[in-house]
This record gives structure tokens, sequence and C-alpha cells, in this order.
């Protein structure tokens, strides 16, 4: 189990998507991947193919020092897959080499048709680690344990988004969290948000019931004691200022 703090981010590649020609299946399953490992998204991208944009999206991701990534798409063989060549920019200054497990895979998968195209599938930014394509043996890669680049067909993709959590971010230590909703405005709990410290997590989410005016308060963390000392600031609030209150999340409850 791992108590440190992740940041994790998807970048998906692909100008069919952002022009409705596909659709992306690689956030939801992502997603849901890190959801049941405890884990949670720190922000996602969806990009053209655009080499500049990539590489700007990964520098801003690299200068995260707890950002792990997944990008999706662009390390096929066509002339518009980038990802592979971007990615030894951000990352390895720019030095690739062919690798030769991939290489070999390449080789044992397609044969004479390997050549002169699909081999280059196997150049790779330096002491890139492999991941496997259960479709046909062309492997993702990773690079220091956390940055990691699988093809853009979720059938192959899926795989490796598995081995590569179960491999090495298996679970999360789990938030402790509390909930509770107010018949109050988020106007009124202004004063007593700002006392909230950055590493918990918190949200304020508005509900409307006719006339009335309640809000929903999230409040999580690694540390059951801090969620207790804060939270119970939002109760001492409701106390004070004799606000009706119930210990759960109104949005759950149907009208």
């Amino acid at each position: 189990m791992i108590n440190k703090k992740i940041n994790f981010y998807s970048v998906i590649i692909g100008t069919e998507l952002l022009n409705g020609r596909r659709k992306d299946a690689h956030f939801p399953f992502l997603n849901a991947q890190l959801l049941e490992r405890g884990w949670e998204h720190k922000a996602s991208f969806v990009i053209e193919d655009d080499p500049e944009l990539m590489l700007n999206i990964f520098n801003l991701i690299k200068s995260d020092p707890n950002s792990v990534m997944f990008c999706f798409g662009g390390i096929g063989a066509t002339p518009d897959d980038y990802t592979r060549q971007i990615a030894s920019q951000a990352f390895t200054s720019g030095k690739m080499e062919f690798h030769e497990e991939a290489k070999k895979n390449i080789l044992n998968q397609f044969k004479d048709d390997a050549y002169p195209h699909r081999v280059n599938m196997a150049y790779l930014p330096i002491n890139a680690k492999l991941l496997k394509n259960v479709v046909n043996n062309v492997s993702g890669f990773y690079l220091e344990d956390r940055f990691f680049f699988t093809p853009g067909f979720p059938s192959m993709s899926q795989a490796m988004v598995i081995e590569a959590l179960d491999k090495l971010y298996p679970k999360s230590q789990n938030k402790y969290r509390k909930v509770m909703t107010i018949n109050s405005t988020e106007n009124d709990l202004i004063d007593t948000m700002k006392k909230i410290p950055k590493e918990l997590d918190f949200s304020s989410l508005p509900k409307f019931i006719g006339n009335e005016r309640k809000v929903v308060i999230s409040l999580a963390g690694y540390d059951e004691v801090q969620v207790d000392i804060y939270f119970q600031l939002f109760i001492d609030f409701c106390v004070e200022f004799k606000k009706e209150y119930i210990l759960e999340d109104i949005h759950n409850i149907k009208d």
C-alpha cells in the first residue's frame, strides 16, 4: 500500500477524438481503474496530434514532482505518430535507441513485414521499460516507473493500464471522508471554508430544493484526526448560527 501523495494525469492524443470521428474510451477506463485502487485523477488532457502542444503538456506534468502520467496514442509507425519522439524530448533529453526486446517482439509478430516501417515502433526513449501488448505484441513503454505510453486502441491500452497499476501503483491508503448537508448558502460558509488546509480534499456543492438553499460539504484526507478537527468547524458554524444540518449527502437522497 502506497501512502505518499500521487497526482495522476492522463494525456489522450488524437485529432479524431476532437473532430468527433471517434469517441474516447480511455478516460473512463483509466478513471475507473484509479478509483478502484483508491487513487484519483489530478487532470486529464485531450489534445490533437500537435508535437509542440504534446511537449508543453509533458513538460507541465513533469514539473509536478508527484506526477504519474498515462498517455494514450501516437506510438505507431505512421507520420502523425509523434509520441515516442516527443517523450524522448521531454523525459530523456532527446536520447532514443532501438529497444532490443521491443524490436524482437515486432520481428516475431510481423516477420518480413516488420520492415521498413513497423520496426521503427521499437525506437524508444533510452531506458524505456516495456508494457505487454496482448493484441499484436507491439509493446507500450514507460519511463522512470511513472510515465506510461500506450497505443490509442483501447483493446491494447487497457491491459497495459492494468499491468502498470497492478505492478507499480496497486492500492492507495484509503482516505477518510466526512459529509454533511447544511441548510445554508455557500456564501455564509466562506469564512469557514478558508480555514481548511490545502492537504485536505474539500468540496462544496449547492443544492436547491424549492425555495430552500442547501450546501453539501465533503472533507477527506489520510489523517482521520485532522479531518475530524476541520469538519467540526462546520458543525460549530451550524450550532452558532442555528442552521439545520444532516450528516449525509442530500444529493444521494431523492427529491
